[in-house]
């Protein structure tokens, strides 16, 4: 049966369908309406941002590192310019084809390929790396003519860091290298890592590391419009890049490569300096090592060369290395002596050779003794029961006390990384270091040993060489630094690094000049004479021989202990003798008599920096033994 409807009943169902249609198509429209005003007005500078992001790429300009030069202008550390031939891995067809390819008309060699290697695990598949560097003009035209056959490869100008000085100096001006990921943790700390876009390198150790935030300058920035393809189609502006800082050091080269000389292949180190400034003059610590080695990442056998090496010559012997300091610790403890009122200068001990404590014999160097030593007479011929009797009697707080305000045991923090704190042993420091009751408690025949530079005694050449200075500068203490100004690239304007004392030691001035005589008349008459003879300035010093193996009782022999176990040579000095302006101390490991080995290197040195006077002939090797004992 066939059912009809009425009109109007189709009619209004009609109209209802049109009525539901027209609004769900007027809830669309306002749906878009309303999330194209979101987009075109709401987020109009959001997205007006993207696209000019889109449009514009932000290209770092990294900035030129500053340059190091010593005290009269000599070049430390460069920056030159040169081509260098870099792949972007992600560019390229295939890299190892790419390679190859390229090897047959520029040489690659192995190393080159092993260091494209290292330096690829440590980058980004869209950034560029270096697989030849420093490319010849001609190698570039044979790259050119070749271009077309190599996507993803491209010639770059680069800026590369050179050290002109070669292994001298090494451990002061250090080097740079390639920035790892705890470089990347360190700049972050330091909240300057958008000064650091563009840059592969940064400064890993010496001057190059602490100097990090002077030398490195600001990096640039330029704006350039972009195609879809990414390729640069016009600059639009440009930040240029602030040149680093350059640093004017204390340091004299010359005077820096006569001391390395004197050591010869001996190990060791030496620092001088000016006692009224604190600035260092000469830094040295042998063996030492090419830092351009490592400007362009070392290769494994060159490092391999050096890690393994016994004589460690990346290791900063003269800041780093801690050594008992021997007979040269005995002008500081005369000082305390006086100062404490244990001892005045006229004051003469019996000296049979010998110094009983609790059923011990502490032999001194001379058998039989020095008979009747006053504190002068102690210094010069170098009198081991002197300053057993002496440490008796100030005990070992006493001698804590006295030598901590010239430096012992505590890091001068001059502007070198690395810096170690040494050992002025005290009962406290026994405690902290040791763990059991047994082990932490203080004898007094540990306080003997002390008081002539031995048992737990560590100093660094750095402190030893300080407290020199500061002994004879009148107690003034200044902190030691290498770097005299930096130079701002910009304006020229030079900022001058710690030229004022930082304390003053309470020391009366007759106490000094008492302990200073001494001190000269070691280079007069004493165990420093020989490599003294002739001098036409007048000095003071102190020969020193610190113990590494005890024989237990038996004699020591040099010749029949084994080259490493043999003593250390010490030598500190100052000059002229009545204003002076050099101090030093001079480590040589396993060198035997301080007179023998320490003292020619420290004549030498002082012969420069006073009369410019270079060494004609090797230092004197053949001192008489009755000379050399410290």
């Amino acid at each position: 049966m066939i059912s009809f409807h009425a009109p109007e009943q189709d009619a209004s169902r009609f109209r209802r369908r049109v009525l539901v249609a027209g609004a769900f198509a007027l809830i669309c429209f306002a749906l878009l309406a309303s999330r194209f005003y979101y987009l075109q007005v709401v987020k109009f500078d959001y997205f007006h941002t993207r696209a000019e992001d889109n449009r514009i790429a932000l290209l770092p300009i990294v900035p030129n590192r500053g340059t190091i030069v010593d005290r009269k202008g000599v070049v430390l550390a460069r920056n030159y310019a040169a081509y260098t031939l870099e792949i972007t891995p992600s560019r390229t067809g295939g890299l190892e084809q790419t390679i190859d390819g390229l090897a047959e008309f520029i040489t690659i060699d192995a190393r080159d390929r092993r260091r494209f290697r290292k330096i690829l695990e440590e980058s980004r598949s869209f950034e560029s790396v270096a697989i030849r560097t420093r490319l010849s003009d001609e190698e570039v035209a044979r790259f050119t003519a070749q271009r077309y056959r190599f996507p993803g490869v491209e010639v770059q100008a680069r800026l590369f860091r050179d050290y002109p000085q070669g292994a001298s100096a090494t451990h002061v001006v250090g080097y740079i290298g390639r920035i790892n990921d705890r470089d990347i943790e360190r700049i972050e700390e330091r909240g300057v890592t958008a000064n650091y876009r563009g840059s592969d390198y940064i400064g890993k150790s010496g001057l190059e590391l602490s100097y990090e935030a002077e030398l490195h300058g600001t990096t640039g920035f330029e704006q350039v419009e972009v195609n879809a393809g990414g390729r640069a189609v016009r600059r639009l502006s440009s930040t240029p890049a602030v040149t680093g800082s350059d640093l004017e050091l204390t340091l004299d080269m010359e005077l820096q490569k006569i001391a390395e000389t004197a050591f010869g292949d001996r190990r060791g180190a030496l620092v001088a300096i000016e006692p009224s400034t604190g600035g260092i003059l000469a830094l040295v610590s042998t063996p030492t090592f090419d830092p351009n080695l490592f400007v362009e990442g070392i290769s494994t056998q060159d490092w391999k060369a050096l890690n393994d090496s016994p004589d460690h010559p990346l290791l900063h012997r003269a800041i780093y290395s801690a050594y008992p300091p021997g007979s040269t610790f005995k002008p500081f403890m005369a000082l305390a002596g006086l100062t404490s009122g244990k001892r005045t200068p006229g004051q003469a001990i019996a000296d049979p050779g010998y110094f009983n404590f609790a059923g011990h014999r502490f032999m001194d160097d001379k058998i039989g003794g020095h008979g009747m030593v006053d504190l002068h007479k102690s210094i010069v011929v170098s009198c081991n029961t002197y300053y057993y009797q002496l440490a008796n009697d100030l005990g070992i707080e006493g001698i804590a006390t006295a030598m901590a305000p010239f430096g012992f045991g505590a890091r001068t923090g001059i502007d070198l990384p690395g810096e170690a704190e040494g050992v002025l042993p005290s009962p406290a420091w026994k405690r902290k270091r040791f763990r059991t009751p047994e082990q932490q408690r203080w004898y007094g025949g540990e306080t003997i040993s002390v008081g002539i530079g031995q048992g737990y005694n560590a100093y660094t050449p750095l402190q030893m060489a300080n407290a020199m200075a500061t002994l004879v500068n009148g107690g003034k203490v200044f902190r030691p630094h290498v770097v005299r100004h930096v130079i701002d690239s910009r304006s020229g304007e030079k900022r001058v690094i710690e030229p004022d004392p930082i304390r003053q030691i309470a020391v009366k001035p007759e106490h000094l000049a008492a302990v200073r005589a001494g001190m000269v008349g070691v280079n007069k008459s004493g165990t420093g004479r020989r490599a003294f003879a002739g001098a036409p300035y007048d000095s003071g010093g102190k020969t020193g021989t610190a113990q590494v193996y005890s024989l237990k009782g038996s004699k020591y022999v040099a010749g029949q202990v084994r080259e490493r176990l043999r003593d250390h040579s010490w030598f500190i000095a100052y000059a002229p003798a009545e204003n002076p302006k050099i101090a030093l101390a001079v480590l040589v490991e396993n060198g035997g008599f301080g007179a023998q080995s320490a003292a020619p290197i420290a004549r030498q040195v002082i012969d420069y920096h006073l009369l410019g006077k270079r060494p004609n002939e090797p230092a004197p090797e053949d001192v008489e033994a009755e000379e050399s004992a410290e």
